[in-house]
């Protein structure tokens, strides 16, 4: 039977980072994004909060802001290879974040087979964010059961890579679970933990739990 490899974003294949950090940083603006992030990461804003916030700091944000981002961030290694194994095993690799879609779907280009992210307008923002497009962590669970169904699969069948408590629901869902340089709400959640800068050795960590 295939398994379905379901990634976080942000803090996981992004190390020590978020993409919203990544974007702000090339518009001068990284440590008020970077409170942003502990905030939620707190627990003390929503996700709607969060992207609120976000949305008004990059109003002069561009494209090419977008693709300095992507390629300057801190990614962790092996990703492509990893991906390219488990598609040549048979199996499927997606990413989902509570990150703008407009950064995350470039995952696509290194091979996941989806990459889903909160929706903002497109770039640049000449229109405000639509609440109904902001993804939480139970929406995580939603997306990867649309992607079960999908696919042919079900939630036994799924592996999930995750740092933080907007990965907890998606953990508590799955069989199996990699907590990747993760924080302490995922303590005790986790079937496997792992810390480092390569993502082959977090996968590798799942390979007997077939």
């Amino acid at each position: 039977m295939a398994r379905l490899h379901l990634f976080d974003l942000d803090g996981t294949l992004l190390h020590g980072s978020s993409a919203p950090v990544e974007i702000s940083r090339q518009l001068g603006l990284e440590a008020q994004t970077v409170a942003l992030d502990k905030a939620i990461g707190a627990g003390r804003i929503s996700p709607l909060e969060y992207a609120s916030h976000v949305h008004a700091l990059w109003a002069e944000l561009t494209e090419a802001h977008v693709a300095a981002a992507f390629a300057g961030a801190p990614w962790l290694s092996g990703i492509e290879e990893v991906w390219a194994e488990i598609r040549g095993s048979g199996d499927y690799c997606a990413v989902v974040s509570l990150s703008p879609s407009f950064f995350v779907e470039r995952l696509t280009e290194w091979g996941a087979h989806a990459a889903y992210g909160s929706r903002f307008p497109a770039v640049p923002f000449t229109e405000p964010v639509d609440p109904a497009g902001i993804l939480s962590a139970a929406a995580k669970v939603q997306i990867a059961d649309r992607l079960c169904a999908e696919y042919g699969l079900g939630r036994a069948d799924c592996v999930a890579y995750g740092d933080s408590m907007s990965d907890k629901d998606l953990f508590e869902a799955v069989p199996v679970s990699v907590a990747v340089n993760a924080d302490q709400h995922l303590t005790g959640l986790a079937t496997h933990s792992y810390v480092g800068r390569d993502l082959a050795d977090a996968y590798q960590l799942t390979r007997h739990s077939r």
